[in-house]
């Protein structure tokens, strides 16, 4: 079985098939969900898919299972609490707002939603992100362009891939977020209508005049782990899933927050939900283990991940970060991980400090070969 790539994620109105069903994305505006649309959502899930909701990356949900003969009717459910993208839209913008946005950012965020109207057309993937708070968080998310915190505490547009920014003022910055996209454009970082700044940017191409990289970024933070913070409290879930009934349970808390960590930020908490399948433990070893939905959710996956992945979790040493991908693709983790398990025909190949795609170290193991690996044992 040969591996498809998409070259393009799945919408409300574009879903992706899969192993158990439709794949329907959601993109709440700036990541965000009042109490009433998480409801609405948790409701869809249940009645029109198999009730599994997904937290991806993209700080976003994908309702999973979704039967094709019920689509329109979730379409119908969903459209009217703005949860749907037009029907013009046939790439939507992927915004990712950090979790902890003031109200200066949201109304950032509102206003390169609205600029991004008259940009050119980009690739399915391209994503923009508004990771400016006192310090960057979001630095292993996936995205091409950035506005972040320079060291001297303005604001700087940064493409990925370069290690520095042009300076920027809030007022500017939607519009120079803009420019920055035509300059990718221009400069050639669409090809077969695929492309990505970090791409582009590794063949040498460097904005130029008012978009050129003269300021250094604030030095990131670690990734969040589930506790309080100032905007209420951050929850996590295993492998980023949870069901459309805990959804129904976590929105009579409070709005949420989406973020790119498969965790939800519930606002206004000021004490730990103690709900079924939440994880609230920051030391919590499922915190640190990635797994796609694999066999057989998926029509690409060649194996169980997530059974192999609760398996390991238990003995992983404190620090480590294990990825347990069902092909070669890598979904769940397109990062580094100190160890990647990638299913193939023959077994698990083991990739040691590296991605899925990277070549193994070993090859063909089964579950039984790697439970008596030290590294898992």
């Amino acid at each position: 079985m040969s591996i498809r790539i998409h070259g393009r994620c799945p919408s409300a109105r574009h879903p992706m098939d899969s192993g158990d069903g439709l794949v329907v994305r959601l993109r709440p505006q700036a990541n965000r969900l009042t109490p009433d649309q998480a409801r609405a959502i948790a409701a869809a899930a249940l009645r029109h898919g198999n009730g599994l909701i997904d937290l991806p990356a993209r700080a976003n949900m994908q309702l999973r299972g979704v039967r094709a003969q019920t689509h329109a009717a979730l379409i119908g459910a969903l459209a009217p609490l703005g949860l749907i993208e037009p029907d013009s839209v046939v790439a939507p913008r992927n915004i990712i707002v950090t979790p902890f946005a003031d109200a200066a950012t949201y109304a950032l965020a509102e206003a390169l939603r609205r600029a991004l109207v008259a940009a050119p057309g980009l690739p399915h993937k391209f994503g923009f992100m508004l990771d400016c708070g006192p310090a960057p968080v979001m630095r292993d998310s996936s995205a091409d362009i950035r506005l972040e915190r320079s060291v001297e505490g303005g604001l700087i547009l940064r493409a990925t891939g370069i290690s520095q920014g042009a300076p920027v003022t809030l007022a500017q910055a939607p519009l120079a977020m803009c420019d920055l996209a035509r300059w990718f454009v221009a400069a050639g970082g669409i090809r077969e209508g695929r492309g990505r700044m970090a791409q582009l940017i590794a063949q040498g191409a460097r904005p130029k005049g008012a978009l050129a990289p003269t300021h250094a970024p604030a030095p990131g933070l670690a990734r969040p782990r589930p506790g309080l913070v100032a905007q209420g409290a951050l929850v996590g879930f295993e492998f980023g899933q949870l069901q459309g009934e805990t959804l129904a349970e976590l929105a009579a808390l409070g709005p949420l927050r989406l973020t790119p960590w498969r965790m939800l930020l519930i606002e206004g908490l000021h004490a730990m939900p103690d709900l079924p399948g939440l994880i609230t433990d920051p030391r919590d070893p499922r915190l640190r283990v990635f797994a796609c939905t694999g066999a057989p959710g998926c029509l690409q996956g060649r194996a169980d991940a997530r059974a192999l992945a609760r398996r390991l979790a238990p003995n992983l040493g404190p620090e480590t970060i294990v990825h347990v991908s069902g092909c070669a693709k890598g979904c769940a983790l397109p990062a580094r991980a100190d160890l990647t398990l990638v299913a193939t025909p023959e077994g698990f190949d083991l990739i040691g400090n590296g991605r899925a795609g990277d070549p193994p170290s070993r090859r063909a193991l089964s579950p039984l070969d790697i439970l008596q690996l030290p590294e898992f044992s």
